[in-house]
């Protein structure tokens, strides 16, 4: 079977394409830092405060001592295709994992509904858990993972890059079986148009003859071009550099900015998924002297953590932005708003970091490991399972409505 590799992304123009450079030629730290501080100072919009960052450090380690939160937490999560162990490559199992978190964070973008909190916005209707009799609707991201699941117990072989980038294996209209919506849903699926050009651009991606049609050979060409020894952030710019549907970045202010959300997630979950259950041998993906470094990463600059962060008081908003936020007026991407939000939440979370590591913490102080943990809490709130107690608060606002292809 032939694929087509495109030359261009379906989803992108090609002055963009073009524009896209290799920072980390020139950054020898993660570029999404310096990147936000200038959006942050330029902006000067969305404020940090610093008190509250330490407040809400010492009620996120008063959690994690009581109940943990690693990155094995990563397994717990019930819709999750966990791995096999010990690691073998040649497992179907371990291949099926990775290709599974491979499409989901390719797709991982605008779950935010306009019926937020209506029984018939866009869901998924599926089984609370792998092996459960019993279903439910599941909403928002999950509503993805659920689509994704019960395809593949419907024998749809979804998450194969070969399938899904061929339109004779897999029409259009197949994708859109996969994706149909709950019956009492009136939404579909967001940016529909856009995830399928970015399934067809990224399968046909990895079907080429570096990568071998798979997640795990991507993977395996990622640790030939390092010689085994690349870590999180490089396989990150592996990621940008061989997909244009990853490359978040933008001119902002005379200046090319980098926020990097799902090139980061994808690898922060394929970190996680993997993590050996003894932590002192080589990861399997990043078997290096270094390891991973995964503390080179960043949070995931979305619309749900910002959330959260403002109810910790961490950021501080000005009144015509809560205004917009209140009244469900939409952001447009790159809108001084929106990067103001997003700038802010990557320079709070580093700084709820550096406040752990202040503190002499024994707790893995990831920036992903923090984001994991805040986006974990905030989907609690939102569904009523949990408050917060022992913490001063604000009112949870909307999150943002930014419609984009990038969080």
């Amino acid at each position: 079977m032939t694929f087509f590799v495109p030359s261009t992304s379906p989803v992108f123009d090609e002055k963009h394409i073009q524009e896209s450079v290799s920072p980390l030629k020139m950054h020898p730290t993660n570029p999404v830092v310096s990147s936000a501080e200038f959006v942050l100072e330029q902006t000067n919009i969305v404020k940090i405060d610093d008190d509250a960052v330490k407040k809400a450090t010492q009620y996120i380690l008063k959690q994690v001592s009581s109940e943990p939160y690693t990155p094995r937490t990563w397994r717990t999560h019930p819709l999750h295709i966990c791995p096999p162990e010990p690691y073998d490559p040649d497992d179907i199992l371990t291949g099926a994992c990775l290709n599974w978190i491979f499409l989901i964070s390719s797709l991982n973008f605008s779950f935010w509904s306009e019926k937020e909190g209506q029984l018939d916005r866009y869901g998924i209707e599926w089984r609370t858990s792998w092996g459960s009799e019993t279903m439910t609707v599941h909403t928002g991201y999950w509503s993805l993972v659920a689509a994704l699941n019960r395809a593949l117990e419907e024998g749809i072989p979804i998450i194969d890059p070969q399938f899904y980038s061929s339109e004779t294996l897999c029409p259009d209209s197949l994708i859109a079986h996969v994706f149909r919506a709950a019956p009492q849903s009136a939404e579909s699926m967001p940016l529909f148009s856009e995830r399928l050009a970015i399934m067809r651009e990224v399968g046909a991606i990895l079907c080429n003859n570096e990568f071998g049609g798979s997640y795990l050979g991507f993977l395996q060409a990622f640790q030939t071009r390092y010689d085994n020894q690349g870590t999180a952030l490089d396989l990150v710019q592996f990621v940008t550099d061989s997909f244009p549907s990853f490359r978040d970045d933008r001119m902002f202010n005379g200046r090319r900015v980098y926020f990097w959300k799902r090139p980061q997630i994808l690898v922060a979950e394929t970190w996680a998924a993997f993590y050996p259950e003894n932590p002192y041998i080589p990861h399997p993906i990043f078997p290096g002297l270094d390891g991973a470094r995964i503390s080179d990463l960043t949070m995931f600059a979305d619309y749900r953590v910002p959330q959260i962060l403002h109810h910790l008081r961490i950021l501080a908003y000005p009144p015509s932005l809560k205004h917009e936020l209140c009244t469900g007026k939409p952001l447009g991407a790159g809108s001084r708003e929106e990067m103001s939000l997003r700038a802010a939440s990557i320079i709070a979370v580093e700084r709820i970091r550096s406040e752990m590591m202040r503190c002499g913490s024994d707790w893995e102080a990831s920036c992903v490991l923090i984001d994991f943990y805040l986006w974990d809490l905030a989907k609690k709130l939102q569904g009523g399972k949990e408050c917060l107690e022992g913490i001063e608060t604000e009112s949870i606002l909307p999150v943002h409505r930014t419609r984009s292809i990038w969080y």
